[in-house]
């Protein structure tokens, strides 16, 4: 199975969804060889995003990026939801010196990372988890213009 639902619940930036799914599909297939997948990302604002973080995680206000694992360990679909928060991609843009379009796909690829069973709460789990998002980064902006996610104005 291959689903892949991609819905912008937030209105801060235009996001070309179809282009997002696209590099989201090149990312699971050709980069890192999912055949099997059923996943919902969700691109939300802050607020949305501060309720989830309360409400799932505990933790008081937004954050970039939450994913939710529904991985069966007795199949081999690759299973969950990933909630990205804009506001958060378009503040750590600032922060570091990028593009929103870049956070959101990071965002997207550090989600993927964690269904796939990287961890990232244990120092040198984190470090081995950030080459490999840093690895996928770069194949991703040699096949994509990430600039392109945001979408026109429509006249």
């Amino acid at each position: 199975m291959k689903v892949l639902s991609i819905r912008n619940r937030q209105r801060i930036c235009r996001v070309d969804l179809v282009l997002f799914k696209r590099i989201i599909r090149v990312v699971l297939h050709d980069i890192l060889g999912c055949t099997d997948y059923e996943l919902g990302l969700y691109i939300v604002g802050a607020e949305e995003m501060a309720v989830m973080n309360e409400t799932f995680l505990q933790h008081a206000g937004s954050t970039d990026v939450i994913t939710f694992d529904y991985n069966d360990s007795s199949s081999a679909t690759l299973h969950g939801e990933v909630f990205i928060c804009m506001d958060d991609a378009l503040e750590q843009a600032k922060q570091f010196k990028t593009s929103w379009q870049s956070e959101l796909t990071r965002y997207a690829v550090h989600s993927l990372l964690h269904l796939l069973g990287y961890d990232d709460l244990q120092p040198e789990k984190r470090r081995v988890m950030k080459r490999e998002e840093n690895r996928l980064l770069k194949q991703v902006a040699k096949q994509f213009n990430l600039s392109k996610l945001q979408r026109a104005q429509s006249k």
